[in-house]
């Protein structure tokens, strides 16, 4: 059976075809696309992959949408963005939504589209780590801006304190490099496997030089990449719709990206404006970025996973990230639409 994906560009081929060969003819004029601002969490990487394939092969035009993707940074909160109204649709991880959601901001989950967590805790071997018992005493490099959220939730499951004068470990802000580690300013640093375990590796060490701490299989893993609105787009029948097709080209664009992963790291070359990715690093991040959508229907949000997500997150009684299970977190109104016959 072709799959749906091979369809669609086949029917998409087919349909540019027939309007060169009607060119002649009288047509009205084309209606205008609806516009859509997908905010990224980070910056143009092969993290995002899937949406810039959909951009780049007319995915979303063919859907009647103008989406216009804004990269990320260092200083750019995807949910403060979306807040103040500078984006319709961003990427966020879990843990920093629903913290965002209690302190007062009603963004709701669409869909999730990594199901698995790339997140990890990469430590020199010389440093006399091999187990989460041995980080006592020990410095450990950690992301804020939201991404420290699921590190947190980790030591206090792990019953390690984190601040006060004589901390169990000591927290260094992390900035979104590797030195740390090679500079041995830290025993262990925040990596994802796609990203940053590479750039180690690219830097000369050797994998037999460090041993590595996946969330997924530490079982504290928290959701990461999903796709978040506000309330207000989910109580608009017209931007549900909209925020339907998104999804559905989205999807679209993630399935030829992991099928055709040598034109998806040219895509991202291709849109990389400021000139900084590599061919080779952007090809791994490719590679592994994949293997996180999972095998569940693309985009949904299982609810186990939502529980473990929320469970992690209240593990501390001390210092949890939230303080009570939210409501209404999440919605199937825009995958429903999209997806379900």
């Amino acid at each position: 059976m072709m799959q749906p994906w091979r369809q669609r560009w086949l029917g998409m081929a087919g349909a540019a075809l027939l309007g060169l060969c009607g060119a002649w003819a009288a047509a009205p004029a084309a209606q205008a696309a609806d516009p859509l601002t997908l905010q990224l969490k980070w910056v143009t990487q092969g993290q995002f992959v899937g949406y810039y394939v959909a951009l780049a092969k007319g995915v979303y035009k063919a859907d009647g949408l103008n989406v216009t993707i804004k990269p990320g940074g260092p200083d750019i909160n995807p949910d403060q963005v979306l807040a103040g109204g500078g984006a319709d649709v961003v990427i966020d991880w879990m843990p920093s939504a629903l913290a965002t959601r209690e302190k007062g901001v009603a963004i709701v989950n669409i869909a999730q589209v990594f199901q698995h967590s790339g997140m990890e805790l990469t430590c020199r071997r010389d440093s006399g780590i091999r187990t989460p018992a041995d980080f006592k005493g020990k410095t450990l490099g950690v992301w804020f801006s939201g991404n420290e959220y699921p590190f947190l939730s980790w030591m206090a499951k792990l019953g390690y304190s984190t601040d006060g004068a004589h901390p169990d470990v000591t927290v260094l802000k992390q900035g979104f490099n590797v030195d740390p580690l090679l500079q041995k300013q830290a025993a262990c640093i925040s990596t994802m496997t796609y990203n940053e375990y590479w750039q180690l590796i690219e830097a000369g060490m050797k994998p037999s030089q460090l041993i590595v701490f996946k969330y997924q299989a530490e079982h504290v893993a928290t959701l990461e990449d999903g796709l978040y609105v506000l309330q207000r787009s989910l109580d608009n029948p017209a931007m549900v719709g909209k925020l339907a097709r998104f999804l559905k080209a989205s999807k679209e664009g993630w399935q030829y990206a992991e099928a055709h992963q040598a034109e998806a790291v040219k895509i991202l070359l291709a849109a990389d404006t400021a000139g900084v990715l590599t061919k080779q690093h952007q090809t791994r991040m490719v590679e592994e970025v994949v293997k996180l959508l999972g095998t569940t229907p693309w985009g949904y949000l299982q609810p186990a996973d939502y529980k473990q997500t929320v469970s992690e997150l209240l593990s501390s009684k001390s210092t949890p990230v939230i303080s009570k299970a939210p409501a209404g977190a999440y919605s199937y109104a825009v995958w429903d639409k999209a997806f379900k016959k």
